[in-house]
């Protein structure tokens, strides 16, 4: 995919996300502005009924003590504390609440304004607020004669109420919201993962072809010349013709296997065969193998073998192919005279096999990625060092399975080291 088409559908796609979160904010906010003016108004009605009920009930008292007539003659109105207790206010007020559905802590008092003096109070705890916060209604307004006084109803908790009304709104909302935001980072990733793939799907077309075509072309040559009739008068020529053709076709044999063994893995069908092997035999027997291609560039491969018990249970074909992938990475990844140290050691459950080499290391960020699949390590030329990326994934996959667990040291220009554990006992999987 395009590079401008994927930061385009990147920038279109965060501009969506924005704008529906936006109106998901702005739905909550609304909610929540109609909410609070619809408890607001269920306050309001909830403090007139409260009022009323009040001045009949002082109305009542009155008569029962005959001052109701004098009461009407100069609009007074009797003490509070003589026909209503504070938990008689209170039990109205949490009735009167209740009905239009108002279930919260409250406070409340009566607040006589020219002496600044609470009349009654549920509490003393909450002065300030119920003068500065709370919902005032007056009292007995008929009362000419005595200062003004008021109803203060303060709510605590109003803001946590609020947001309990609206909590399946809420909820919705915010998976809602988490969906979308999982989706777009999902669809990012999978269109980065896409196109990884696709560069590390040409990079290894590129390479394959390239490893592929200088065998098939040289035992095409080869065959050329033996089709030559002069040629095949020369007995020796002939031979060492063949010699090219046998040698190159176990090449390109090679080759297509670590396919193989690639497609092996991913499919989960690595099987290990189990059976007793001497790690150190495995070793001396790879390094008699690649050490021509070693000492072609002036190398040495130096030996170091501590471990007392170099016997476990494993697959040694399987082992072999690992050891000759290590060791032929810091063959190719040193460029001049390559001098790579291999050692063994014991530890109380296995073995620790040491790979290093003085090569061009590895960085740090590319350090997590050489086990993956098809992954090789950038050098400026994709036919610099010859492979598919196939070796290290194959590494890491086999000594999984041989329960077991592989690391990297590396830096740049200085050499890497490899250590793998490998576990005496190999228990297989089901």
């Amino acid at each position: 995919m395009n590079r401008r088409i994927i930061i385009l559908t990147i920038i279109v796609m965060t501009v969506a996300l924005i704008g529906l979160m936006g109106i998901q904010i702005y739905w909550i906010q609304n909610a929540s502005a109609v909410k609070e003016a619809i408890f607001r108004r269920s306050v309001n009605e909830a403090k007139e009924s409260i009022v009323k009920k009040l001045e009949r009930i002082e109305k009542k008292k009155a008569v029962e003590i005959s001052q109701f007539e004098g009461m009407l003659n100069f609009n007074r109105h009797l003490p509070y504390e003589s026909f209503i207790t504070k938990d008689e206010l209170d039990s109205l007020i949490s009735q009167e609440l209740n009905i239009r559905g108002i279930d919260t802590r409250f406070e409340f008092g009566i607040f006589q304004q020219d002496s600044s003096v609470f009349k009654m109070e549920k509490s003393m705890n909450f002065r300030k607020e119920l003068i500065e916060k709370s919902y005032a209604s007056p009292l007995f307004q008929n009362d000419f004669f005595s200062s003004p006084q008021y109803l203060l109803i303060y709510f605590p908790h109003e803001k946590q109420f609020l947001l309990t009304e609206l909590w399946g709104m809420l909820l919705i909302s915010i998976i809602l919201i988490i969906a979308i935001v999982y989706s777009f980072t999902y669809t990012i990733t999978t269109i980065f993962r896409q196109k990884k793939l696709s560069e590390v799907k040409n990079d290894f077309i590129n390479n394959m072809t390239h490893e592929f075509k200088t065998p098939i072309s040289t035992i095409s040559l080869a065959c050329e010349a033996l089709s030559d009739h002069d040629m095949r008068q020369s007995g020796e020529f002939t031979e060492n013709y063949i010699h090219v053709i046998v040698e190159e076709n176990k090449r390109l044999a090679v080759m297509a296997e670590k396919i193989l063994q690639t497609a092996v893995i991913d499919k989960g069908q690595m099987k290990m065969t189990k059976e007793k092997i001497d790690l150190h035999d495995v070793i001396s027997e790879v390094i008699k193998n690649i050490s021509i291609q070693v000492e072609i560039k002036d190398g040495v491969i130096l030996k170091n073998f501590m471990a007392v018990n170099s016997v476990l249970e494993g697959d040694k074909v399987h082992l072999t192919n690992l050891v000759y992938n290590l060791l032929d990475n810091a063959n190719k990844y040193s460029p001049k005279k390559p001098v790579i140290r291999i050692s063994t050691e014991n530890t109380s459950s296995g073995i620790l096999l040491t790979i290093e080499d003085k090569g061009i290391g590895i960085s740090k960020a590319e350090q997590k990625k050489v086990f993956e699949k098809l992954y090789r390590v950038p050098t400026g030329n994709i036919h610099e060092v010859r492979g598919f990326g196939l070796g290290l994934s194959y590494v890491k996959a086999t000594v999984e399975e041989h329960n077991g667990k592989i690391s990297l040291e590396s830096e740049v220009n200085k050499g890497s080291t490899f250590k793998v554990f490998l576990p005496f006992k190999l228990v297989e999987k089901n």
